[in-house]
């Protein structure tokens, strides 16, 4: 069994093989575009991160090529340059090592037809996101301009309407490289109806909530609401218990344009200005902006971000906290009032799982994962808030704040026992339900 790899980003990767090696007749074999490491290497990283290690050994081969699925090596026309780039991939893979199975879990569709039918393998894939969507369509064909659709495109018709037969087409061959899949797991609601939408195979179909090793997060006690009776007793609040009764409004997120970190900003700027707030309580409000940089970009979009907060006047108000290590991250969290989320249609919304499990009362966006697989009732109780444009942001953080301690603490209760659903234990059941008719025939 075979499967493709790129770097250790996610734990399903690792636990989907820790999940197969209960198999003993059967043998493992990882692709990677890892250069300069060993084998060894990537196994203590995994190991590192994830604190995941193999009970049996695997085999690594090594790709030379991962620079053709890289989105920077296409600065226009990125989709059809990344499909026909990892099909060329796809056959260094094959040529190197023909496997019986096949496992996508990079998102690589446009692999799974190289190895079913030159190959003679079965193939499986585990869908994080769809490469091509409808909503990603809608965007383009409404003319709005987002990171992912330039304004010069949302601006001009003709090029928003060559743009949409571009997605089209793609979307077109997308799913039918994807049907390919003998067994199809997606890691959300949200991609489910997607891929359904463009895979256009139910019955081979199933969800599996990626691994969201919580445990660490689950010794932050949740008793730790001071007793004070919610949002109008801020301003009479003494000075000197500032660190402990300050309301701290926490986002985690890398810096991507993705995110939305302006509409946090611009919402919490909202908020201050609301009526219930008034000069004292504003002090004991602060933003903290917990993230990573991943390049040169990303540091440019932070300098922006601390250029906004100057120009609303919030210089003094919202703190940027950059690749903190993860102790520090354990303290914002568990001093925070609220975990803060803003991405539009994220796919599923780990760091919200995590905020939960800290005893964070989340506010997420009210699309994608979020909306349809974390934030939702469990036995009957809320878990969080939801919320889709500044004015609700606004609105909604205050309505969190004015709720009393005990209100609060019964809702980031049931967030905790909530994402009991996304333990590595449930997946593991998971994954391996949806692979066994595959796994079962690989003897035969």
């Amino acid at each position: 069994m075979a499967e493709h790899h790129h770097h250790y980003h996610h734990p399903s990767s690792s636990l989907c093989l820790c999940d197969f090696m209960r198999y003993p007749a059967v043998s493992f074999v990882v692709y990677t575009g890892d250069q300069g490491v060993t084998g060894q290497q990537i196994l203590d990283g995994a190991y590192l991160r994830f604190n995941i290690t193999l009970p049996r050994p695997v085999t690594f081969v090594f790709l030379h090529h991962r620079m053709l699925v890289e989105a920077t090596s296409y600065p226009h026309f990125t989709l059809l340059g990344q499909m026909l780039g990892s099909m060329f991939l796809g056959w260094e893979a094959l040529t190197a090592f023909v496997p019986d199975l096949y496992v996508d879990s990079m998102g690589y569709a446009f692999t799974l037809p190289i190895f079913r039918y030159l190959g003679g393998c079965k193939v499986a894939s585990y869908v994080h996101y769809p490469t091509v969507s409808t909503d990603m369509m809608c965007v383009v064909r409404e003319r709005n301009s987002r990171f992912n659709n330039a304004d010069f495109i949302s601006t001009n018709l003709v090029l928003s309407v060559v743009k949409v037969v571009y997605y089209c087409c793609f979307a077109l061959l997308y799913g039918l490289a994807g049907s390919c899949s003998d067994v199809i797991m997606v890691n959300s609601t949200w991609t489910l109806g997607h891929i359904l939408a463009l895979w256009r195979s139910p019955s081979r179909t199933s969800v599996v909530y990626p691994p969201c090793d919580v445990r660490a997060f689950l010794d932050i006690p949740l008793d730790n609401e001071e007793e004070m009776e919610g949002w109008e007793k801020l301003g009479s609040e003494e000075e000197g218990g500032r660190d402990r009764k300050c309301h701290s409004i926490v986002s985690v997120g890398q810096f991507r344009p993705e995110k939305n970190h302006r509409l946090q900003i611009r919402a919490f700027h909202k908020l201050l200005n609301r009526k219930a707030v008034w000069p004292e309580g504003r002090d004991l409000l602060r933003l903290v902006l917990i993230g990573g940089c991943r390049n040169q970009e990303d540091e440019e979009r932070v300098l922006m971000l601390r250029g906004l907060c100057q120009e609303l006047g919030l210089g003094d108000r919202v703190d940027f906290k950059l690749n903190i290590p993860f102790e520090e991250l354990k303290r914002e969290l568990g001093d925070a009032t609220i975990g803060l989320h803003t991405m539009w249609n994220e796919h599923f919304g780990i760091g919200i799982v995590e905020c939960m499990a800290a005893g964070t009362t989340v506010l997420a966006h009210k699309s994608g994962g979020p909306k349809m697989d974390i934030v939702v009732p469990y036995e009957g109780s809320q878990t969080g808030f939801l919320a889709n444009c500044e004015d609700t942001y606004a609105a909604t953080m205050e309505t969190i704040l004015a709720l009393s301690p005990t209100a609060r603490l019964g809702i980031r209760r049931s967030a905790r026992r909530s994402v009991e659903r996304f333990s590595d234990q449930e997946f593991e059941v998971c994954f391996l339900a949806a692979m066994e008719t595959l796994m079962s025939n690989l003897g035969q």
